[in-house]
């Protein structure tokens, strides 16, 4: 709810795609250069400590873009330095959180466990932006804000209650500089793990800048106002909910690079055919197969990375996941903002897609391997 609001809080300050694109951008920046940090603290602290501590501060961000809002005294920087420090914080929560999962639950059910926190996440997806469009429209921007507040007390009430350690596999660690390198040292020297993080950033640069532009393509060229933009992203996160679904039915499949190729086939197949429509019932059913793709090749990467990785190494890597995927984004969002002021939003995913193929293309014809990797 609150993406949507503040993409078009954004959207009705500036009316620039390229601001639009310039906020993604400040939300996701600090990965680049925090989220390193976040996975040794993942591997040196206690991760539930850690996620209590993110979630705090996400809640505190969210009340105070509210009240901006709300007092009418929110100026474009505001939104801009919020941002800034919210995904500072995220930098430090998404690779704990995602090296979490597995202590939970073992790596024997890891792909189940993604694919179910992938189903609430995209629940999410579908029933937020689709509120968002009717409180935008009924009420106004400000609810979304504080009702996205109130809703971390659910998840840190949620962590206070768990039960277990949640400490370091390995407690003799080194300086944190010393363990980022080593990190990426074990990274570079196995090349599955170079391929599919490279599969992640080149997602994460052309393709998911989709979400930002949204705004656009609901006002200026399918003409479906605040509602409809809910909708339309509703209708992605629908075909991710579906993508979440179709791996926890298929778990039991051990070539899971094959995911990673079909979902990747499909969100490219389907981001492309969507930026020439202009009808907006077949743009929600491209929407839904991209959403689909997406999370079928993410989910999948993810839990191949956890599973060829050690143990006192997972936070680590997860968080290199991380920095590819959301620590690219900024650059996504700029390129696309860009290309969309200049020859417009439909041109901007039509280039991204057409990138991605290519590369996806040549990743997996150099490594053949991928195809059949087990996870």
């Amino acid at each position: 709810m609150q993406t949507v609001a503040r993409g078009w809080l954004v959207l009705e300050m500036t009316n620039s795609p390229f601001l639009l694109g310039l906020v993604s951008t400040f939300t996701t920046l600090p990965v680049l250069f925090v989220s390193p940090l976040g996975g040794v603290l993942a591997d040196k602290l206690n991760k539930r400590t850690v996620i209590i501590t993110t979630q705090t501060i996400a809640m505190i961000l969210a009340f105070v873009l509210g009240t901006l809002v709300l007092t009418k005294h929110v100026q474009y920087w505001h939104v801009a330095v919020l941002a800034v420090v919210l995904g500072t914080t995220m930098a430090v929560d998404a690779p704990t959180r995602q090296s979490f999962v597995v202590e939970m639950v073992g790596k024997k059910d890891l792909l189940n466990a993604i694919a179910l926190n992938s189903s609430v996440f995209n629940l999410a997806r579908i029933l937020g932006p689709a509120f968002a469009g009717l409180i935008i429209g009924a009420i106004g921007l400000v609810l979304c804000f504080y009702l996205n507040a109130i809703s971390y007390l659910a998840v840190i009430i949620g962590l206070l209650l768990m039960k277990g350690t949640f400490g370091p596999v390995n407690k003799n660690q080194g300086a944190v500089i010393t363990e980022i390198k080593y990190g990426f040292s074990y990274a570079r020297k196995d090349k599955r793990i170079i391929a599919l993080i490279a599969l992640v950033a080149l997602s994460s640069i052309f393709i998911m800048p989709y979400i930002m532009l949204m705004p656009v393509f609901a006002r200026d060229i399918l003409k479906v106002g605040a509602q409809g933009l809910g909708v339309l992203l509703a209708s992605a996160g629908i075909g991710a909910l579906i993508g979440a679904l179709t791996l926890a039915l298929l778990s039991d499949y051990r070539k899971k690079g094959r995911f990673v190729l079909a979902g990747s086939v499909a969100f490219t197949t389907a981001t492309f055919l969507f930026s020439f429509t202009r009808n907006y019932h077949i743009s929600l059913l491209f929407l839904l197969i991209t959403g689909w793709g997406m999370v079928v090749q993410n989910a999948s990467i993810n839990s191949l990375l956890q599973t060829i990785v050690p143990d006192e190494l997972r936070g680590r890597i997860m968080s290199l996941y991380v920095l590819f995927f959301m620590g690219m984004m900024p650059f996504g969002s700029f390129q696309a903002g860009l290309i969309a002021d200049n020859f417009g939003a439909r041109m901007a995913l039509r280039i991204g897609a057409i990138i991605v193929a290519g590369a996806a293309y040549v990743i997996f014809a150099r490594n053949k391997e991928l195809i059949n990797l087990e996870g």
